[in-house]
């Protein structure tokens, strides 16, 4: 097999040249290539005392596999993904191996017990569960002395019947609920099966297991509630006028937190006629919804008159769906909804019947504050919408404690009460770090105690490579600063880290911002690039790739200085270039925006691309004039990316002077 392996993995690599052109030849895709996962055999004896087994091995990115049968054969069976082999047994118990090899050669290696008898199966316990989280699947299991798989079927099963090792689970779907006759075949490499019958229910999982998505902390001013448990509900709301239609209603309670159900739904209400909501400030509605299977819904926002319009609700069965519906939405279709007027929702099942359930209805609109705080690279550093993309540790699903002060402020809090590991209470933010970057970090940090704590940045996972600083934080709210280089480390989900667990004491943090360089910007953003705006003249510019060859600049009457290149002669157009080498992320979106000029109308290439063979890239045709103008592109890395590739300019196919200023990339 190992010469099959590498026979194949050749075959790809002499197709990938074969099918393409010159400027083509990309073969990163190969050398991305991972070894094999999700490796697992399946055993299926023949009841005939023979002993003959067939195995059938899978993996994930598999495409052929070496089988070592465990018995005294010299060699192994070596054959293609998506095939099988048999070998036949005499009764013991083997310990049967697969070595799964991908297309470059990596290999993954899987052994499993296999018990051979002649004996009936014997002791046969068999488990029949409906899946707690998987409407209308039910799980089997089988456990059995000398056997080697089992068979599950059933007349009412979509599939059926499905095979698995003995101790496995196999799976049977249904389309409805109801009473099934499941039937369990136990298989040793006797003649002789156990066969288990058992009349089962199967179950619909009819109402959410989990609750909505928790919303965003905002401002009383930026929303209207209708009903959630995130924001002050309107009074005087009837969540069941009872139009006289077949729906029933009831609030439906999940550990707590309770939801709007509607059964049965054709059309229904909700009224709050009697203090009807000005909605005209808001920009959205926003509305999750959970259904148990395919139905959908509309929603029907109802002012005077009555005038509405409906939006249709793609639900996503047996999940929670978030709808924000741009008001506009409703106004365009009809104009006499007026949403100074609301009185009313209006749901309805599309088409009727079923069931949905209802959570966090609310209009909203962005952020009005005038001066929001500048979080740089991060996102909610004010903590403003609570414990939004801060986590304990780097668990997405555990959210960082956070409190609001009598004045509405919110900001970071935890009480260490016994010490231990620095890392052991600890709050991060996932942010993007790039490899010899340099960063700064900006924070407010204070406590009931003088004590220690550890800020940073650092990689979310191993080898949690980061570089941090003591900070002592006293009982005075002090604001800390400290800059970084993420020397030998970055990855697009590293992190912002605070680690707190090794003094006792109260940790207060808030207005906490991370910045690419030395800072905030107080002047030109150039975002990723250096010296963007030229004031530098030609540092970290270059014509071509050639860092001992820097570009042509000029300075004006006023002190400005920029980018200036007359070509005389029209011919390649990175004959005369522009660049700057700056890291680039494969299949990462960047914006590059600039301000260009010429002595006359003409045309030039900008974009982004590697700084050396194969040279791939991505660029736009920019259409200059006699006047300054500011220019903007968004291009997506897509199958390139090199720490140094460039931002390139390439000015050569016409003729005319070149003026490019204020250059910057920023990643999307």
């Amino acid at each position: 097999m190992k010469t099959l392996k590498y026979i194949l993995s050749l075959c790809v690599v002499i197709l990938a040249l074969t099918t393409c052109s010159d400027d083509e030849k990309d073969l990163n895709f190969i050398s991305n290539v991972e070894a094999p996962s999700d490796l697992a055999m399946l055993f299926q004896v023949t009841q005939d005392n023979t002993g003959l087994v067939t195995i059938t091995p899978t993996a994930q990115g598999a495409i052929g596999f070496d089988i070592y049968f465990g018995d005294d054969t010299p060699d192994p069976e070596n054959f293609n993904n998506g095939q099988n082999t048999t070998h036949t047994y005499a009764e013991g118990v083997y310990t049967v191996t697969a070595i799964a090899y991908g297309v470059t050669g990596l290999e993954t290696t899987f052994s499993q017990e296999l018990v051979v008898s002649f004996q009936a199966p014997a002791n046969v316990d068999v488990v029949i569960e409906n899946d707690p989280a998987i409407s209308l699947q039910v799980n089997i299991n089988a456990t059995a002395d000398f056997a080697v798989s089992f068979k599950g079927s059933s007349d009412g099963a979509i599939v059926s019947p499905v095979t698995g090792n003995i101790e496995d689970t196999v799976t049977l779907n249904f389309s409805e609920a109801g009473l099934y006759t499941i039937t369990v075949e136990v298989m040793s490499a006797a003649v002789e099966t156990v066969i288990y019958t058992e009349e089962f229910e199967v179950t619909a999982i009819e109402a959410p297991l989990t609750s909505a998505p928790n919303p965003p902390a905002r401002s009383a001013d930026d929303v209207i509630s209708i009903y959630s448990g995130a924001y002050t509900n309107i009074l005087g709301v009837d969540f069941f006028p009872n139009w006289n239609q077949s729906t029933t209603y009831n609030e439906f309670d999940l550990a707590g937190d309770t939801m709007l159900q509607y059964t049965d739904i054709n059309y229904q209400g909700i009224d709050f006629s009697g203090t009807p909501v000005n909605a005209s400030a808001m920009e959205f509605i926003h509305v999750d919804i959970w259904t148990a299977d395919a139905n959908d819904a509309k929603i029907s926002p109802i002012s005077t008159g009555p005038n509405e319009t409906a939006y249709d609700l793609d639900i996503t069965a047996q999940e929670w769906t978030s709808f924000d519906i741009p008001l506009s939405f409703f106004t365009d279709q009809n104009p006499l909804v007026d949403f100074s007027q609301i009185i009313q929702f209006k749901l309805e099942g599309a088409p009727a019947g079923g069931a949905i359930f209802v959570d966090n209805l609310y209009f909203y609109r962005e952020s009005t504050d005038a001066t929001p705080f500048d979080d740089g690279l991060l996102t909610n550093g004010d903590f403003e919408l609570g414990s939004a993309s801060w986590l304990v540790g780097v668990d997405p699903s555990n959210a960082a404690p956070v409190v609001t002060d009598t004045d509405g402020n919110t900001y970071y809090s935890v009480n260490v009460t016994s010490a231990g590991e620095p890392y052991s209470v600890n709050t991060s933010q996932l942010v993007e770090l790039i490899n010899g970057e340099t960063y700064t970090l900006i924070f407010d940090a204070w406590s009931d105690v003088n004590r220690p704590i550890l800020a940073g940045i650092g990689l979310s996972a191993a080898p949690w490579s980061n570089e941090a600083e003591v900070t002592n934080i006293t009982t005075t709210r002090t604001t800390y600063s400290y800059t970084f280089e993420a020397i030998g480390f970055g990855a697009s989900q590293a992190r912002v880290l605070f680690d707190l667990g090794a003094a006792t004491g109260v940790v207060n943090l808030d207005n906490v911002a991370l910045f690419l360089g030395n800072g905030p910007s107080t002047g030109f953003d150039d975002g990723l690039l250096s010296n963007g705006d030229f004031q530098l003249g030609s540092e970290f510019w270059l014509v071509g790739v050639d860092d001992n060859t820097p570009a042509p600049v000029a300075t004006d009457a006023n002190g400005n200085t920029y980018y200036s290149v007359n070509v005389t002669s029209a011919g390649d157009a990175y004959s005369v270039n522009l660049s700057q080498k700056v890291e680039i992320i494969q299949d990462a979106t960047y914006t590059l925006t600039f301000d260009a000029a010429s002595d006359v109308d003409r045309s030039f290439l900008a974009g982004i691309g590697l700084s050396a063979a194969p040279w791939s890239n991505f660029t736009e045709t920019v259409n200059v004039s006699t006047s300054v103008t500011n220019y903007s592109f968004t291009f997506t890395a897509t199958g390139f990316g090199a720490p140094d590739a460039r931002v390139l300019f390439d000015v050569g196919a016409e003729v005319g002077m070149v003026f490019i200023d204020n250059v910057s990339l920023t990643i999307n």
